[in-house]
């Protein structure tokens, strides 16, 4: 089966059952969802800083385990410095963690699903799905 990298914004969506989710339903269904560590690390973040008790926990770590998860090796490690130097030598520099995750589709050679597009316009070679209309 195909995989898609979400974007920690899309997998939140999913996870809030936003309205903004059935945006990108067409790029998840009949695919493997791949998370990178950094999206797990900022979903985790999120409830840490909000103070989540055991329940909303509970929720999150059920929703997280429908994802599979990338996890950096030296492999990714050098991908990321490459998108990081890559997308500033283009004018468009990258949050680092935003590196992360684009960094992991390439490194599976997957699209990325975001509804942040221009957080990743610089790097070279990264597929983008998103929620807008074709």
């Amino acid at each position: 089966m195909a995989s898609v990298v979400v974007d920690t914004d899309v997998a939140s969506y999913l996870h809030k059952k936003d309205s903004r989710a059935h945006l990108f339903q067409r790029h998840l269904v009949g695919r493997d969802w791949v998370m990178s560590f950094m999206s797990v690390a900022e979903l985790e973040e999120w409830a840490e800083k909000r103070r989540w008790g055991q329940a909303r926990r509970e929720k999150l770590a059920r929703h997280m385990a429908r994802f599979l998860v990338h996890f950096a090796d030296l492999h990714l490690c050098r991908l990321w410095a490459e998108v990081r130097a890559g997308a500033e030598r283009r004018g468009r520099p990258i949050d680092k963690a935003d590196a992360w995750i684009a960094a992991s589709a390439l490194a599976l050679g997957v699209e990325l699903v975001t509804n942040n597009p221009d957080d990743f316009a610089g790097v070279e070679g990264l597929r983008l799905l998103t929620g807008e209309e074709r």
